[in-house]
């Protein structure tokens, strides 16, 4: 098959799970034969724009850089170029690019929409943004052929809101099993001697909340803070500020050096996890497959993932009471983070390719989802396909 994959920063991987899926499971679907096709967000020195990467044909476009226009003049093109293309499905990630799947309707093109998680929701958006993302999720329903949630919570969501059924895939979860803890010596640290965090510095992400949780209780461990806000100066300043004072607090930014970032997962005496609102989440994904033992914000989403292997907390009150525990009980947490990382063989990359193929080729065969108005409260329920399945290939 033709498939391209649309709505991302593209590959390599270097920012999110969107990225990540796109990577992981473009390159598995090109080692299967298929032409997979990938939109990359133009950057940097045009010689080190690759044409192709892991089997993938790469489309490099620009984009505006502003945190509202960015994603949907980057689709935008993306989408323009793949009206010229033939293929036989594409996959669109992000719900807020529904606005330009009647073109690809209009020409005839098989689409899934891959809605990620309850974007209206995030406190960077003001109203104008919030009621744009209420209203692209209405449209995705609308006009998308299937739709993809990585959480069942998302996909219980979409039935409940608008009858409408999709496919639940999740992402994979890396396996970080003998990784060595060499570059841990760069940031002068050692294997279980910090606590972790890796976030963008977003407010439903909890940055500020666990900063100041951490800092409540009195950990021996240093807290090791990896990530940045690209946008969001206002909300960094606060999670410094809460930080002032603690030399234990250590802000490292953003580290692309993938190889020390999954050391310092699984050299983590704690990975703590404050994101809230994106469905299940490949950084919780990637602490479980190094084994860390995790703390992390009470909400469907990360118990959906975490089970009784994490422990949760809602403020920073409660987050200093588990910092604490954890350090009080080492064989307690280890024991913790054991179960992690066998909840991880759940989320497998080989299996997660699988159904995106099984997808595209219902889309292509032009089997799609029941058509659904795309109007909240829509009186009737879709029922939820059968070959609907979780990562593990097993019927959910």
């Amino acid at each position: 098959m033709r498939i391209a994959l649309v709505g991302t920063r593209g590959v390599p991987a270097r920012y999110g799970g969107f990225e990540t899926c796109v990577e992981e499971v473009g390159a598995r679907l090109a080692g299967r034969g298929h032409d997979v096709l990938v939109y990359t967000r133009r950057a940097g020195d045009p010689a080190d724009r690759l044409s192709s990467y892991r089997g993938m044909r790469l489309t490099h476009l620009p984009a505006v850089r502003h945190k509202a226009l960015e994603t949907l003049s980057h689709t935008a093109l993306s989408v323009a170029h793949l009206l010229t293309q033939r293929v036989d499905a594409a996959i669109v990630f992000n719900a807020a690019n529904a606005l330009f799947l009647p073109l690809l309707r209009m020409r005839h093109i098989p689409v899934a929409t891959h809605v990620d998680g309850l974007e209206w929701k995030r406190a960077k958006w003001g109203g104008a943004g919030r009621r744009y993302y209420r209203a692209a999720e209405a449209m995705a329903v609308r006009w998308s052929d299937d739709l993809i949630a990585d959480a069942i919570g998302i996909q219980e969501y979409y039935q409940d809101e608008f009858g409408a059924g999709s496919d639940y895939i999740a992402y994979g979860a890396p396996i970080l099993d003998g990784i060595g803890s060499a570059k841990l010596a760069e940031l002068e640290v050692e294997p279980g001697g910090y606590h972790l965090v890796v976030a963008r510095f977003e407010p439903e992400n909890h940055v500020d909340v666990t900063v100041d949780g951490y800092v409540r209780s009195g950990a021996k461990r240093p807290l090791l803070v990896v990530g940045s806000a690209p946008y969001g100066a206002e909300h960094t300043a606060r999670i410094r500020e809460l930080a002032a004072g603690n030399d234990s607090v250590r802000f490292l930014g953003a580290v692309w050096d993938q190889e020390q970032l999954d050391q310092l997962y699984a050299g983590a005496y704690t990975y703590l996890h404050g994101h809230s609102v994106g469905g299940t989440n490949p950084s919780l994904l990637r602490a479980m497959g190094a084994g860390a033992p995790t703390i992390a914000f009470d909400v469907r989403f990360n118990r959906e993932v975490l089970g009784s292997a994490g422990r949760y907390f809602a403020d920073a009150t409660a987050l200093a009471t588990e910092i604490t525990e954890a350090e009080a009980d080492p064989d307690g947490t280890a024991s913790r983070g054991r179960g992690s990382r066998a909840g991880a063989d759940r989320y497998d990359w080989d299996a997660v390719a699988e159904k995106y193929e099984q997808l595209c080729d219902r889309l292509a065969r032009g089997i799609r989802q029941p058509r659904v108005s795309g109007r909240r409260g829509a009186p009737h329920r879709a029922p939820l396909r059968a070959a609907v399945v979780a990562s593990t290939g097993t019927e959910d």
